[in-house]
């Protein structure tokens, strides 16, 4: 049984992907599973604990997948068979700077082998220096694309639009929980969760109440690092900001993140 749980060696976590690829492109409409599809640090963990709660059902963290009806998180790139699926999106700049975070400091989730590759590949003589790293960090992960294997403009483009699919948004959520929890629900299982019952999960997976913190305290060390929306203002230079466009701007538009490209300048 020990096994089943998360070990930091890089077999484990190529193991754990693996069977959660399969188990959710073969069962997700079956079993059935409820798949949290995000690309990387788009607040999916967060969303799926909630969605957990609201169904009544296990949300298997750090720990390979179960062979029963729960929920499925992921970073699914091809929609194919999937059923069942909620996706997450999230301001690709806020993903970003959460991104370095989670790339190049250890936190409590178990990221060491990724920081330990991603280090040694940036090779940054001040890992603390956001602002000054950043440019050649969004180079790195649009171009590089080794963890994961693909961008965040390559999910826009594979997941935007799919009809599939329930669609989501971290900031919605952030604004107005409860209400937003309610209607993925109803969206998911076509009967309601009371107001009630959305406002207690609402509150037992607060910010406040996992990590300890108010929004915006940051602790860089820690997998909810500042639960805040907008947090790249503080990071970007004008650099960033052009480094960003140049590769995933025209998202930002079609998703709704902003209305032209005026903010590259601004």
């Amino acid at each position: 049984m020990d096994m089943i749980y998360q070990k930091n060696n890089v077999y484990w976590h190529k193991f754990n992907a693996l069977s959660r690829y399969f188990l959710s492109y073969t069962f997700s409409g079956i079993m059935p599973y409820y798949i949290v599809n995000e690309y990387p640090k788009s607040g999916g963990s967060w969303i799926g604990q909630m969605l957990a709660a609201a169904l009544d059902v296990p949300f298997p963290r750090n720990r390979l997948p179960m062979l029963r009806p729960c929920i499925m998180h992921g970073h699914f790139l091809w929609p194919s068979t999937l059923k069942n699926v909620v996706i997450v999106w999230r301001d690709g700049r806020d993903v970003i700077v959460s991104q370095y975070f989670h790339s190049l400091f250890q936190n409590e989730k178990g990221n060491k082998i990724l920081v330990e590759k991603i280090s040694a590949d940036l090779k940054y003589a001040d890992v603390k220096d956001t602002r000054s790293n950043l440019p050649s960090f969004i180079e790195y992960i649009f171009k590089g694309k080794k963890y994961p294997k693909f961008s965040w403009l390559d999910f826009a483009k594979k997941w935007q639009g799919n009809s599939g699919a329930v669609h989501v948004k971290y900031e919605d959520f952030r604004h107005n929980c409860s209400t937003q929890l309610q209607q993925l629900v109803g969206a998911l299982k076509n009967r309601p969760l009371s107001k009630a019952r959305a406002e207690k999960i609402e509150k037992i997976f607060s910010f406040e109440s996992q990590s300890g913190r108010a929004p915006g305290q940051e602790n860089s060390n820690s997998f909810m690092r500042k639960g805040i929306v907008g947090d790249w203002k503080s990071h970007f230079t004008n650099e960033s900001k052009e480094m960003f466009d140049h590769y995933a701007g025209d998202a930002l538009i079609s998703l709704g993140y902003e209305k032209d490209k005026s903010w590259v300048n601004g």
